[in-house]
């Protein structure tokens, strides 16, 4: 039983930080500046500040000429403010914001245990019914839950959120799942936003290893309760291909004990962990590019509780039901050479940076994460990788359904000033972030290989290489590498590097590509045999390219081309704005040259 949330919400902005010192949660929100509706961003719906020369953006501004050149001055005036690092939202906000609704908790909900999933906040939340607090969350990539118990009385009641886009862990100011450079740092939610009646013993999560060679797959169950109560049951699994054959279920007799003793499959009062091993039959199919079978596995819970002091008949029955999608395939490595169900594989990847200038934030429905695989699909491409964020759980089964590749990374790209290895917070948040995504989408086929984000900074060699160590160990589902760009460590299943690139960082005209001519009998096979490890080349293109005027007019959402005005100007002003068309396919050409 579900309760959808979404719809217009009462929106207080606290910049000041004063919420919850002043305890806004313990009545109707002070100074409501209006509605916003859910899902959605305050800034996509007109709330927050002007831009300005102070605007504090998140990210860092390389070239800072825009300040002091008096080419730029005619776009530093207030109320005409261009700039032109990247594309521009109307509105800006950094800091807390409040939203509260009244909800009503139905009469058959009595006694149940209650959630909250808030689905892709951006960033931090803090949540209270009526004046009591339910909790904090920090997850980037993953959907925050909250247990509001089994003591919510049915009727009305007021619920607050407090959202925070700030840096609430220093992720570094470049990383792609906070900053400027690309999806813009918005504050809202954007998914999901539901409460659910619950069992009040349930499964709390749901692992699927697949094994190709005995065409089988074990189902680790985490279970919990909040019973507090001896029970016994079953838990009962059974597997489909999706739109195709069922296979017959497999059953375990569980048992929860309040009293200790344990043994075998008796679980604490508290509840436990459950595995089961599940055939697929001799038929099974795997999954890959070429055919992407999927199969729907459906986990049952049935226990039966007495009353204290009850004797004879069953008990009154209690119940929980998961149903998890997941892939016969597994993913390996054979010498400089990447693995899919035994079978040598290439990837043909591009980047995925979370630009979506309409609405400055990612999709949460599948067909939009359709639509981008079918895009890379018809350039050749079976691979993305996400750059420092992990993509929504709609993308995933996108790529399940079409036989499409991931890199995942953990929300940071810990430079510029962040850094790992050093002791700070974002050392730990990381593992935690990681604990998140493998937890909600470890399952997705789709899900190949992982990082722990973007070229970091720090002690990152030993940082990492534990970090690869603990993954491989908890989770062998898929491969690992330290990082998109370095260390390459002994640790990593693979290495993501730039190196040989032809261009590198800073090499200028030293580079190979500027001090020796086209051309392309080059050989990276000694690199590569040298490495030890399968390579994944990284970031080896990137050229400059001119802007295309022409587009100008798609962007009609949040984020608008005041770059690209202030481009169109300096061009019009050499009076050479009838060659700006001749300027991009020129830059096309030297783009083709380049790769």
């Amino acid at each position: 039983m579900k309760l959808d949330l979404a719809g217009a919400w009462t929106l207080a902005l606290d910049p000041q930080n004063c919420g919850e010192r002043q305890h806004w949660y313990a009545a109707d929100l002070p100074d409501p500046v209006g509605a916003l509706t859910l899902p959605g961003s305050i800034q996509a719906q007109g709330y927050g500040d002007e831009i300005t020369l102070d605007t504090p953006w998140t990210g860092t501004i390389v070239d800072r000429s825009w300040f002091d050149d008096p080419r730029y001055e005619p776009y530093r005036q207030p109320g005409q403010i261009k700039v032109p690092f990247w594309l521009q939202p109307e509105k800006y906000y950094a800091g807390a914001v409040w939203v509260q609704r009244a909800v009503r908790i139905p009469q058959e909900w009595q006694g149940r245990r209650i959630t909250l999933t808030l689905e892709r906040p951006h960033w931090e939340t803090a949540v209270w019914l009526d004046d009591q607090p339910l909790g904090r969350c920090d997850s980037l990539a993953t959907a925050h839950v909250y247990e509001l118990g089994a003591q919510v009385t049915p009727g009305e009641h007021r619920l607050t959120i407090r959202i925070d886009n700030r840096m609430i862990v220093d992720v570094g100011p470049n990383a792609h799942s906070m900053s400027d450079h690309t999806q813009s740092n918005w504050n809202g939610i954007i998914g999901r936003i539901e409460l659910a009646a619950e069992s009040p013993v349930w499964l709390r999560n749901v692992r699927i290893f697949p094994d190709v060679a005995r065409k089988a797959a074990t189902v680790k169950l985490d279970i919990a309760s909040v019973l507090g109560k001896s029970a016994r049951g079953r838990v009962t699994a059974s597997a489909r291909l999706v739109d195709g054959k069922e296979m017959p279920p497999v059953s375990a007799e569980i048992g929860f004990s309040a009293a200790g003793g344990l043994s075998g499959l008796e679980l604490s009062a508290a509840g436990g962990h459950v595995d089961l091993d599940y055939p697929l039959g001799d038929d099974a199919q795997t999954w890959d590019e070429f055919s992407p079978a999927l199969y729907e596995m459906t986990v049952e819970l049935e226990l039966f509780v007495k009353a204290k002091g009850e004797s004879g008949g069953e008990g009154e029955s209690v119940r929980d039901r998961r149903v998890v999608r997941f892939g016969l395939r597994e993913v390996g490595t054979a010498g400089t050479q990447i693995t899919l169900n035994g079978r040598p594989i290439f990837l043909r990847g591009t980047l995925e940076c979370c630009i979506f200038p309409r609405t400055g934030y990612p999709p949460t429905d599948v067909d939009s994460w359709r639509r981008i695989i079918r895009i890379c699909q018809a350039h050749g491409l079976n691979h993305i990788r996400f750059h420092s964020w992990c993509p929504p759980a709609a993308a995933f089964d996108a790529a399940d359904e079409l036989g499409f590749y991931y890199q995942v990374e953990c929300p940071s790209w810990a430079n510029q000033g962040a850094a790992i290895g050093e002791g700070r917070p974002l050392d730990q948040w990381l593992y935690h972030e990681g604990w998140r995504i493998q937890d909600a989408y470890g399952n997705h086929p789709s899900f190949l290989l992982m990082a722990y984000g973007n070229e970091p900074a720090g002690r990152d060699r030993e940082f990492l290489a534990e970090w690869v160590t603990y993954w491989r160990k908890r989770d062998p589902r898929r491969l690992y590498t330290s990082a998109a760009g370095w260390p390459m460590i002994p640790e990593n299943d693979y290495h993501n590097t730039p190196d040989p690139r032809i261009q590198r960082w800073g090499a200028g005209l030293a580079s190979r590509i500027n001090a020796l001519p086209p051309e392309t009998t080059t050989d990276y096979r000694d690199f590569v045999a040298q490495a030890g490890a399968p390579v994944v080349s990284h970031e080896i293109g990137q050229w400059c390219v001119y802007p295309n005027f022409d587009e100008m007019a798609k962007y009609t959402g949040v984020l608008k081309p005041k770059n690209f005005e202030i481009f169109r100007d300096f061009l019009e002003a050499n009076h050479m704005g009838d060659q700006a068309r001749d300027f991009l396919l020129a830059s096309g050409k030297l783009q083709a040259l380049c790769y």
